[in-house]
């Protein structure tokens, strides 16, 4: 299928569902699946996005921002991991017990408000990277649209253009719990040291970058841009600054890159 294919086979699947939840984070994907829904259902769509010392406020202030823009109804809850047994050990998969307590109360609000289908924003590419939450997908009986219709996040981002959606080249974001080693404990003060770092880089000019949090170690992924802007001495020393008041004794630079999932890359070479 080429992409105005898969759209039209978005809109028809949404279509049939009649109303819809849409778990809704800001990003890329599920703005623009958010702006379908929304354009082929009406009324008949809600947003609902998950308040946590996990998701940045930039983020929940965008979230906000996007669903006045369009017009969408819209709840915000709190989704308070560090109550979920066995969350802050960090296990492998971290990702499905979160996933499981996200979608428990998001269909909890879907029986408030009489709807009947929840949705997440996954696409077909995120088959590539370890995904435990998926199981979590499956079990709770969430749909996947954007999966469903076969897109990719380069089609995603197209349309999304296309459409004048202020997401289409909003960097990747995944929540602050992927920045920890699998079994590294998590804690409120690391979530915190990682946000503000994180936000520093941004302010400094950098579009797509993470910080990955190894105890008293930060190490920065990023892309070509901004490798560029972190190889000039004075940016060098300022980000060295500014971690060790965060709170970081050093600061290292990922010579890869930025790649979504590198916390995974093992567990994917162990399976």
């Amino acid at each position: 299928m080429n992409i105005k294919e898969k759209h039209e086979k978005l809109r028809e699947y949404l279509k049939s569902l009649e109303d819809v939840i849409v778990a809704f984070s800001g990003g890329v994907d599920s703005a623009f699946l958010l702006k379908t829904a929304k354009e082929v259902l009406g009324d008949n769509v809600l947003a609902v996005t998950a308040s946590s010392c996990s998701f940045p406020k930039r983020e929940l202030n965008e979230a906000i921002a996007f669903c006045e823009k369009e017009k969408v109804r819209h709840i915000v809850f709190n989704s308070e991991e560090f109550s979920i047994e066995g969350f802050s050990k960090n296990p492998v998969n971290r990702c499905y017990l979160c996933k499981s307590a996200l979608f428990t109360k998001i269909w909890d609000i879907a029986k408030q408000n009489g709807i009947k289908n929840v949705t997440e924003a996954s696409n077909i590419d995120d088959d590539k990277d370890y995904r435990p939450g998926f199981q979590a997908v499956i079990e709770q009986n969430v749909k996947s649209p954007l999966r469903y219709a076969e897109l990719t996040k380069t089609e995603i981002r197209e349309l999304s253009k296309e459409a004048k959606l202020p997401t289409w080249d909003k960097q990747a974001f995944a929540c602050l719990l992927s920045r920890f080693p699998y079994g590294h404990a998590i804690t409120p003060q690391a979530l915190s040291m990682i946000d503000k770092a994180e936000q520093f880089l941004l302010d400094m000019g950098l579009k797509q970058t993470r910080v990955r949090h190894h105890g008293n170690l930060a190490r920065i992924e990023t892309d070509e841009g901004g490798f560029a802007l972190l190889m000039k001495k004075d940016n060098r020393v300022k980000v060295n600054g500014e971690f060790k008041k965060i709170g970081y004794a050093y600061v290292s630079i990922d010579m890869l890159g930025y790649r979504t999932g590198s916390m995974n890359e093992q567990v994917i070479e162990n399976r």
